[in-house]
């Protein structure tokens, strides 16, 4: 959720009267930060996921399904082995905006070895059944994305109304009641009250409802001139619902810009690919996606700033809410791809560049910047601006988009991360260990084949909107970049470095073990694709590494300077780890792009792209995997062509069939309190491996992995060797 600050939360009108006082100073603590970490070199990769989950009551009796507002207990219950051993949990637990909600991650981040892939699916098994054992038999943890009768009456346990005319109310809505948000921690009901009363108003969400045949309009609640509407009114509707992020820690600052700039395109594609949240407040919708929804939840942004009205007390118009897709790219490569006007303060701009920030990192921030604080803690008003970066991260931590650049926290082994946020969560931990894996697997193609995504920001923002229609997985299309001929030039070119390296490596050490991305035969794309992932030698070599900034053979250009000197500006060293054919020189740039659908995106479209899967596929045949690894990422990767190719259907689309087809389906659009029990009843059946699900999952997909809690012994030398990927420096 962002940064927990303690302490006493001051009002609205105290926290304004400081938002240049937090704003000035956050820019100072950044440029500190800063100078004090970019040259910070070396980090191993690390990378790890978080999983958000909805706390579900059952009445069994009445056939009924509610919220149970019981996050702030369960927390207290699951955070006390933290605080008896904090580096021997194999979990750890955090607050999120609802009291229903709740936030897991693995005790420790995973690591550098193939075998950490083998590790995701089993330690989201263990978060679910460690909650499990302390739910009553009536109660269920669930990784949905949004609970289907969010803000419909009585959804809660206990029941509790809202009051939206009672002052006191933080969110003052007429649906959702304050009782629902997490009342352990102050940020979220501050959040709530600030935000609202910034805008000025309460926030405005609005969703197209889905048009059956006997829908009834206008919409109970609609607004006027909108009777096909259906309005949700507070912060919780969109912060409520629950999704799946990674983080990755790169080897330094080069790198992680690399990494936000290549993941950013990839985001609404991942976002149409985990599509998992098509009801609200009871009804179809026409959107799949919770995106849109928590973006207006949190919209801040008055009158003039929005446009409605002209400027008069505020600076700017600013054309998105505070969560939203990214604005600009930060590395030299992608800035001729920011083609969308972006709003940031000359003042603060100017301040970071005098500070020694090169122009791309300082409009981002510049950017982020342009908003203001809407928490603030007394506590934390005065800070040392050379040591602490609490003022930093409140203006970074509350804006939320769909990738984040996140510096070092000072005086920390962690180095430099990027945090990838579109994905919806799934119902079952083999859809959401695949997505990470899936990921994961792509940053090591990314950076190992050097591959551009690159996409105009213009373009990027188009995909957003289009991922989030009704099947869009299956129905709609999405501007992607083609390979142009130096792509598949540098797929083959790492081939012959990787066989160099080993060469190189078997004269020194009598022993070839190429440590990351070189190629086997070329097919017609100059990548080799074997169709079922096999090919891959289990003989009794070491097992790859996936480490951070040496060579380009383990997965990474070199973590030097990457073509951009200490202050992040451009410089033209030539052995810069991006290849000097990775240019865009030889290709029009009107047809660099087309307009490609899921299927082509994921599993390739000849002569134009290669396909996600494909290079993923490519690049596992250079690493020597464990059998049990390699069988749990083919199950992962034929998951993942399955359902890009529409053999298997979105989360979205399964939960309309399931409400289209339920007998007690009236034709109305409505989400009945029966139709929501049976729903996520057959929902609890897929989770806990009880129902098998051919449209979701396949015939038993999610039973043939070979998921383990631990790295076999065999594999544990090497990790010592790699000086302990997963564990903490």
């Amino acid at each position: 959720m962002g940064l927990l600050s303690e302490g006493s939360p001051l009002s609205w009108e105290e926290t304004e009267a400081l938002a240049n006082h937090v704003r000035e100073h956050g820019i100072n603590q950044f440029i500190n930060l800063y100078h004090r970490l970019k040259d910070r070199q070396g980090d191993i990769l690390k990378w790890g996921d978080e999983v958000e989950y909805i706390i579900v009551k059952f009445d069994d009796e009445q056939q009924v399904a509610r919220v149970a507002l019981r996050a702030q207990d369960l927390l207290a219950q699951l955070n006390e082995k933290e605080l008896a051993d904090p580096k021997g949990v194999k979990s750890l637990w955090r607050p999120e905006y609802g009291a229903y909600m709740i936030e897991g991650t693995p005790g420790k981040p995973f690591g550098g070895l193939m075998a950490h892939f083998n590790l995701v699916e089993a330690n989201m098994r263990y978060r679910r059944e460690e909650v499990t054992e302390l739910l009553a038999k009536d109660e269920c943890v669930m990784s949905i994305t949004n609970f289907p009768r969010l803000g419909a009456r009585n959804f809660t346990w206990p029941p509790a109304q809202p009051r939206p005319e009672d002052p006191l109310s933080s969110a003052r809505s007429l649906y959702f009641p304050d009782e629902a948000i997490f009342p352990g921690h102050p940020r979220f009901k501050t959040l709530t009250r600030n935000i609202r009363k910034r805008r000025g108003e309460k926030v405005s969400i609005k969703l197209k409802v889905f048009k059956d045949v006997k829908t009834k309009l206008p919409v109970e609640g609609a607004p006027p001139g909108e009777p096909d509407v259906v309005l949700l009114d507070a912060m919780g509707f969109g912060m409520g619902c629950c999704c799946l992020q990674l983080t990755f820690q790169a080897c330094n600052i080069t790198e992680a810009r690399r990494l936000y700039d290549q993941l950013a395109p990839l985001c609404p594609i991942m976002l149409a690919l985990t599509a998992a949240s098509p009801i609200y407040r009871g009804y179809l919708t026409e959107s799949d996606c919770r995106w849109n929804v928590i973006s207006s939840s949190v919209d801040c942004r008055t009158e003039e700033e929005r446009g409605l009205v002209p400027l008069d007390k505020q600076k700017f118009r600013i054309a998105k809410s505070r969560y939203d897709s990214i604005d600009s790219y930060l590395s030299p490569e992608g800035a001729k791809y920011n083609d969308v006007p972006i709003t940031y303060d000359e003042a603060v701009y100017q301040r970071l560049v005098d500070g020694g920030i090169d122009h791309l990192l300082a409009q981002h921030v510049a950017h982020l910047f342009i908003r203001d604080t809407v928490s603030l803690f007394s506590e934390k008003v005065h800070q040392n601006d050379n040591e602490d970066t609490d003022h930093f991260e409140n203006i970074q931590s509350t804006n939320w988009q769909t990738m984040r650049f996140k510096p070092p926290p000072p005086n920390s082994s962690i180095g430099w991360r990027v945090e990838f946020r579109p994905c919806e969560a799934q119902i079952s931990d083999f859809e959401n260990a695949a997505i990470v894996c899936f990921v994961v697997l792509l940053t090591r193609v990314i950076l190992s084949y050097q591959l551009n995504f690159l996409t105009p920001i213009s373009k990027v923002d188009e995909n957003m909107q289009t991922a989030q229609k009704r099947d869009a997985c299956r129905k709609e299309k999405f501007w992607f970049r083609k390979s142009s001929k130096t792509t598949e030039q540098r797929a083959a070119k790492a081939k012959a470095q990787a066989q160099a390296q080993a060469q190189a490596h078997a004269q020194t050490n009598g022993k070839a073990t190429l440590n990351g991305g070189g190629v086997a035969a070329e097919n017609g794309n100059g990548l080799s694709v074997n169709g079922n992932g096999n090919g891959i030698d289990h003989g009794d070599k070491e097992e790859h590494t996936l480490t951070n900034g040496s060579a380009k053979m383990n997965g990474h250009g070199h973590g030097d300077t990457n073509g951009i000197t200490t202050n992040g500006s451009a410089s033209n060293g030539s052995s810069n780890g991006t290849d000097s054919d990775h240019t865009d020189t030889d290709d029009e740039e009107n047809e660099l792009f087309q307009l490609l659908s899921i299927n082509e995106i994921f599993n390739g479209k000849p002569n134009v792209f290669p396909g996600l899967v494909p290079l993923i596929r490519s690049y596992l045949q250079s690493m020597e995997v464990d059998t049990d690894t390699h069988c749990t990422i083919e199950q992962y990767l034929r998951f993942i062509e399955k359902r890009a190719a529409g053999e298997l259907i979105t989360t979205a689309t399964w939960m309309r069939e399931q409400v289209l087809n339920h007998p007690d389906y009236k034709q109305d659009s409505v989400v009945s309190e029966r139709i929501n029990y049976d729903l996520l009843k057959r929902i609890q059946g897929i989770q806990e491996r009880k129902h098998v699900e051919p449209a979701l999952l396949g015939q038993g997909y999610h039973s043939k992995t070979k998921t383990k809690d631990f790295i076999p012994p065999a594999l544990q030398k090497q990790l010592a060797k790699n000086g302990g990927c997963c564990e903490e420096k």
